[in-house]
């Protein structure tokens, strides 16, 4: 029973030392996050953009074609858009929340 209490302790301690549980919740935190960006951009961004772009379907049905090839550049704008928005979230998030200068030196 002794070495158990041993590694359990020892479990705690690696995660207060690595801030396991901190990036757990930012892990959640991020997901969520995403979730709450992405509906932004397909539900909002995306129908205003088809529309100025002329697209009834809005930006992620955008296309063109070359041949038989068909290519899907509205989706993949609508990806990227997605991405800028999660990072300058994050970005401000970080900075916002003085999470950057939080760095534990040991």
């Amino acid at each position: 029973m002794g070495n158990m209490n041993k590694q359990v302790k020892a479990f705690v301690d690696f995660v207060r030392e690595q801030g396991v549980v901190g990036l757990a919740v930012a892990f959640l935190l991020g997901g969520a996050i995403s979730k709450v960006v992405t509906a932004l951009i397909v539900d909002l961004v995306n129908p205003l953009l088809g529309l100025i772009l002329g697209s009834t379907e809005g930006l992620k049905k955008a296309t063109f074609n070359i041949g038989s090839a068909v290519f899907l550049w509205g989706d993949f704008v609508s990806n990227l858009i997605d991405f800028l928005v999660i990072a300058l979230i994050v970005y401000y998030g970080v900075k916002m929340l003085g999470v950057d200068k939080l760095d534990k030196k040991k």
